[in-house]
């Protein structure tokens, strides 16, 4: 937090999950937490997960010279739409990887080809600048196309 405090989610083995705020002298020290529910905690995760993530991924550019993130959103009347990712070819056909799928306020990490596509969903590949323009244009096939 901004103002030094330390916050972070506790998951016990029993499936309870608490909020806890550490105490500033001593990190080790918790000295409140608050019990969060399904609902809550799925909220605190969503949130967390999609920018944690993206964040890796822009860290992960960084360190690799000519390795590109790009998210690449499946419109209304896509062709792909309700379509497997393994329906694509991408990684083949491309050599870049779609390394995760944003849909609504989910991440759905290292999709597996059986993945179908949904409308509006959001598409994160990692790749070279050819690479990625290459998904971008599977992705943008209609159907006389494909």
């Amino acid at each position: 937090m901004a103002s030094g405090r330390r916050i972070g989610v506790v998951s016990h083995r029993s499936g309870r999950r608490d909020l806890v705020l550490y105490d500033q002298d001593d990190p080790d020290a918790c000295i409140a937490s608050l019990p969060l529910t399904d609902d809550e905690a799925e909220a605190l995760a969503d949130l967390l997960g999609a920018s944690l993530m993206l964040g890796q991924l822009a860290g992960l550019r960084s360190q690799a010279a000519g390795l590109l993130t790009e998210q690449i959103s499946i419109p209304a009347g896509s062709p792909w739409a309700h379509r497997r990712l393994g329906d694509t070819r991408a990684r083949t056909r491309t050599g870049a990887s779609i390394v995760a799928v944003l849909r609504d306020r989910e991440v759905i990490a290292s999709p597996a080809p059986s993945f179908a596509f949904q409308t509006g969903d959001v598409v994160v590949v990692v790749g070279t600048r050819e690479g990625l323009d290459g998904v971008a244009a599977i992705l943008a096939e209609t159907e006389s196309d494909g």
